[in-house]
């Protein structure tokens, strides 16, 4: 027999504890309406930030969709912290916590009141990544929706984003554009509501939705003010009424296939480093094994198809412009750079989903033709070495060549970085070890203020940047990331002194730290851990229980076997 739909609220509803009820007659629900299936609908709530302006409207939309299918929407609000705003302050170091805090916000409110399903609402960077790990980690039915990207601005007649600003800034702080401009740029950037317009993390991860089947068709490219954005929130009560009776659980949609249907798709667009580490989360709540080992040798053979920047100059508006996300799917699909057979949301497979979908069209150069891609690889690759043992993951957009040696100069702030390049210190050739940024450290914030600072005209392509914490996707340049095991807990990112020489080989998968084992081995055993001192409860919190970055930074008290106590010394 079919389970109900309304299987777990009915529990609260229809249970034991009758008097509870009383409570749902004070929301002016009626007998009736305890047979309905009930929908948690996780919105982050920060008026404070464009991205997310709009999410309770957009919730509001989505209450209404429930109930024309039979369904009642209750919007509940998580933790929204704004990547872009807090970027450069203490404040950056809530962005990566706050993901695993919207995981177990959402965790907490659909067990806790029982709810039938869960739609998360995708604003900004870390709100989708969260709400996916919550349906992953509980197996309740529900989707990922985006809340659409902004507008691109204007300029002198041309389109920009936001990361015209951060480049115009860069160049301002060495004197190479006028003060005038730069502030023309600054104003006129960001029109209104929306997420990050470029294939930066929030676009990225609506675009890796789509292709590992959580989201509905066309969700990310819909732009945040259009009119079809209020129109898809509605029809998402159906979405849901079909989830629900054909018992399709969020486990049966993320599987090892799909998760490579994602990062083959991250890896297309030229997407950010950011979604790596989000699928990795999501891999493991979903109790999937996939890990870097897995993702290299996909990001080796996915060719960049796609001219979205920071790598090229186009935007989500563009791809919107030219048919939305399933035109791009589709091109993948027909590319064998995607599996069509995997399941999604809509109950029937990609494939499925894409069949009316159509071509690029002819006179456009965001989608390259799949027999003539922008790059035969992906600009993002994973290395190993005696540098990054369990991983880092580069992206590579401004180098010509897919290697690189150079000479370490050591920070550990990210302001010292750009105060490395305006006094002259950091120079062409150089490798910024950047480092004590870790998820141990201080919660792995976004060091966007040293990426765009080394974007400089002379310095773009021609240094790199290694660090065990996180950027932007709105960066690009030679970038590594995510080095684990990271500084704070004994890596050997933090054993590297200034004068001595880094490099990596993209193809081959490598990084390495050129010293001989015994100077490694003494330096090893010379090095004292810091102490770490949160300066705040949550970033405590994150400090105590996240796991390494080659494990997604999931929690270790859930998965105490990806608990990582620092790195051995060379033998």
């Amino acid at each position: 027999m079919q389970e109900p739909l309304n299987w777990h609220s009915r529990q609260f509803t229809r249970g034991w504890q009758r008097g509870i009820t009383a409570f749902y007659y004070a929301l002016g629900m009626t007998d009736e309406d305890f047979d309905k299936p009930q929908i948690g609908i996780g919105v982050p709530l920060l008026d404070g930030n464009p991205c997310n302006m709009h999410a309770y409207e957009l919730a509001q939309r989505i209450v209404e969709g429930c109930r024309k299918s039979g369904l009642i929407g209750f919007p509940f609000g998580v933790p929204a912290v704004s990547d872009n705003i807090t970027q450069g302050h203490e404040g950056g170091n809530a962005s990566l916590p706050s993901r695993n805090m919207v995981a177990n916000a959402a965790e907490c409110v659909i067990t806790a009141h029982g709810y039938d399903a869960l739609v998360g609402l995708h604003n900004c960077d870390k709100n989708g990544p969260g709400f996916a790990m919550a349906l992953a980690r509980t197996n309740f039915p529900g989707l990922i929706v985006s809340g659409g990207s902004i507008m691109p601005g204007r300029h002198r007649g041309k389109r920009i984003s936001i990361l015209d600003v951060y480049d115009s800034q860069a160049k301002l702080a060495v004197n190479a554009i006028d003060p005038a401009e730069a502030d023309e740029i600054l104003r006129t950037a960001c029109p209104g509501a929306g997420g990050c317009g470029i294939a930066a993390s929030f676009n990225t991860w609506g675009i890796a939705m789509e292709a590992i089947g959580l989201s509905p068709p066309q969700s990310s490219s819909i732009p945040a003010v259009n009119p079809d954005k209020r129109k898809e929130c509605r029809t998402l009560g159906e979405v849901l009424r079909n989830l629900l009776a054909s018992g399709i659980r969020p486990r049966d949609i993320v599987t090892r296939r799909s998760l490579e249907n994602a990062t083959a798709a991250i890896a297309a667009i030229g997407g950010s480093t950011n979604g790596i580490l989000h699928l990795l989360a999501l891999a493991r709540e979903a109790r999937v094994e996939f890990g870097l080992r897995d993702i290299q040798p996909i990001l080796r053979r996915t060719p960049v198809l796609c001219s979205f920047a920071p790598r090229g100059e186009r935007t989500m508006y563009d791809l919107h412009e030219i048919g939305g996300t399933s035109v791009l799917l589709k091109r993948l699909l027909t590319a064998g750079v995607l599996r069509g057979d995997c399941l999604t949301v809509t109950g029937q497979t990609i494939e499925e989903n894409l069949r009316d979908a159509p071509e690029p069209p002819l006179d456009q150069d965001l989608i390259a033709p799949a027999e003539a891609p922008f790059k035969p690889y992906a600009d993002m690759q994973i290395c190993f070495g005696n540098l990054a043992p369990d991983g880092i993951v580069f992206k590579v957009s401004s180098m010509q060549q897919p290697r690189f040696r150079g000479v370490a100069v050591c920070f550990d702030d990210a302001r010292q970085v750009a105060e490395g390049v305006q006094s002259g210190r950091i120079r062409a050739g150089n490798v910024i070890v950047l480092r004590y940024l870790g998820p141990t450290a201080s919660g792995m914030p976004e060091v966007l203020i040293a990426s765009a600072a080394l974007a400089v005209p002379e310095l773009d392509g021609r240094v790199a940047l290694v660090s065990d914490t996180r950027v932007s996707g709105v960066s690009h340049g030679a970038i590594g990331v995510h080095c684990s095991p990271e500084a704070a807990v004994g890596g050997p990112l933090a054993w590297v002194e200034d004068g001595d020489e880094i490099s990596f080989d993209l193809l081959s998968g490598e990084v390495t730290w050129h010293v001989s084992n015994e100077e490694a081995q003494r330096r090893c055993k010379a090095w004292k851990p810091r102490a770490i001192r949160a300066p705040h409860g949550y970033l405590a919190d994150f400090a105590a229980t996240a796991a390494q970055a080659h494990h997604g930074c999931v929690s270790r008290i859930l998965y105490p076997d990806v608990s990582c106590s620092g790195a051995a010394a060379p033998e």
